[in-house]
C-alpha cells in the first residue's frame, strides 16, 4: 500500500504538491489522471524517494521508500523508458540492475520473455523504437517480482497490441492483490483499465473514487432519441422541463429527463419513436468537466487569423510544475 498525507512538494515560490492526503490499496488498478502540470511525476518522484517534500509524508508498506531494504523487490516503477545506456542491450541493461539490486539472473530471462523482448535481447537498446523501450522499462519495474508496481504513461509508444497486452497485464497482476498504480493521459484507455481513480488539478487532489462515480459526478447524462414526429416531441420535452439539442444525423439529445419520462410523453401524445436510448457519458467527458479550471495551456480554435486566436497554446498563469 501507498499512503500521502499532507503531502506537499515546492520549488521556490511554486507549488507543484499541494496536501495531497491519499492511499493506493492492493488489489486493484489505481489510475492517477490530472492535466499537464497537475503535479503527477512529482508526486510520483515522492513516492520513489527521488524527491524530498517540502511537508507531509508519503509511505510504501508503511516505511519510506528510502528504508526499503530491498527496494525493488516491493517496488517496481517506470518513470522514464529512455532511462537506459543506449549502449548496453536489454539484457544487459537488465542484469546490471539484478545485480545491484541482489536478484537472479534468470529473472532477466523471465522479464525479457514476458514482455516479448527475447529476440532482441542481445541488441543495444538505443536502436530499440519507443515501444520497444517501453517494454524494457516494464521488464525492469518487473524484475524484483514487486508487490506495488507504478507506471507513468505505460501505454506511450505501443501499438494496438501492445496496449492490450499491458492492460492485461495490469488486471493480471491487481488480481494477484498487487497495488498497481499507473498515471496516463488516454482517458479512454484509463476507463477500461482502472478500478479507482486518484484525479489532481493544480497539485491539489480533487477526486478520489470508483471510475464509474467518477463519470456519474462529473458528467450530464443525456438520451438519444429519433423520430418522424421531432417537432411534436421537442415540444413535449421542453413543457416537461427538458433540453433539446439537435444531432448531426436528424435526431436530438435531451438533457433533464430520464428515458422513460420521454417514453411517456411519446405514448401520452401517440408519437412513434424509432430510437431511445440514453447516452453513456465516457471518462473523458468527465474528466475535462472537472479539470478544465485546471489546465496549463489553453488551445485556440481560430486558427485561419480571423480572429484574436492564432491556433498556439495559450499559457495560463498558475503557479505550478510538473
Amino acid at each position: 500500500m501507498i499512503e500521502a498525507m499532507s503531502l506537499t512538494k515546492r520549488y521556490g515560490d511554486k507549488v507543484a504538491v499541494d496536501d495531497l492526503s491519499f492511499s493506493v490499496e492492493p488489489g486493484k488498478i489505481t489510475g492517477f489522471l490530472g492535466p499537464n502540470g497537475a503535479g503527477k511525476t512529482t508526486t510520483m518522484r515522492l513516492i520513489l524517494g527521488l524527491d524530498r517534500p517540502t511537508k507531509g509524508t508519503v509511505t510504501v508498506h508503511g516505511k519510506d521508500f528510502r528504508r526499503l531494504a530491498h527496494p525493488m523487490r516491493e517496488v517496481g516503477a517506470l518513470l522514464d523508458a529512455k532511462a537506459v545506456h543506449g549502449g548496453r542491450s536489454a539484457y544487459n541493461h537488465l542484469l546490471c540492475l539484478a545485480q545491484t539490486n541482489n536478484l537472479p539472473a534468470r529473472r532477466v530471462g523471465e522479464v525479457l520473455e514476458l514482455v516479448g523482448l527475447t529476440e532482441v535481447a542481445k541488441k543495444r537498446s538505443k536502436g530499440f523504437s519507443l515501444g520497444m523501450g517501453q517494454r524494457l522499462g516494464i521488464a525492469g519495474a518487473l524484475l524484483g517480482d514487486p508487490a506495488i508496481l507504478m507506471f507513468d504513461e505505460p501505454v506511450n509508444g505501443l501499438d494496438p497490441e501492445g496496449i492490450l497486452w499491458i492492460r492485461n497485464l495490469m488486471k493480471a497482476l491487481a488480481a494477484e492483490g498487487r497495488t498497481v498504480f499507473v498515471s496516463s493521459h488516454l482517458m479512454s484507455e484509463m476507463e477500461n483499465t482502472a478500478d479507482h481513480l486518484l484525479v489532481i488539478g493544480r497539485g491539489r487532489l480533487i477526486a478520489d473514487c470508483t471510475v464509474a462515480e467518477f463519470i456519474a459526478r462529473n458528467s450530464v447524462q443525456t438520451v438519444r432519441v429519433r423520430t418522424p414526429q421531432a417537432d411534436a416531441l421537442r415540444s413535449a420535452v421542453a413543457l416537461a422541463g427538458g433540453h433539446v439539442a439537435d444531432a448531426a444525423d436528424g435526431s436530438f439529445v435531451v438533457q433533464g429527463l430520464a428515458p422513460d419520462q420521454i417514453g411517456d410523453l411519446a405514448f401520452e401524445r401517440g408519437i412513434r419513436l424509432h430510437e431511445l436510448a440514453q447516452a453513456h457519458a465516457s471518462l473523458e467527458q468527465a474528466f475535462m468537466e472537472l479539470t478544465a479550471s485546471s489546465v496549463e495551456f489553453h488551445a485556440h480554435a481560430d486558427i485561419d487569423g480571423s480572429g484574436s486566436g492564432t491556433g498556439a497554446a495559450q499559457p495560463v498563469t498558475t503557479g505550478e510544475v510538473l
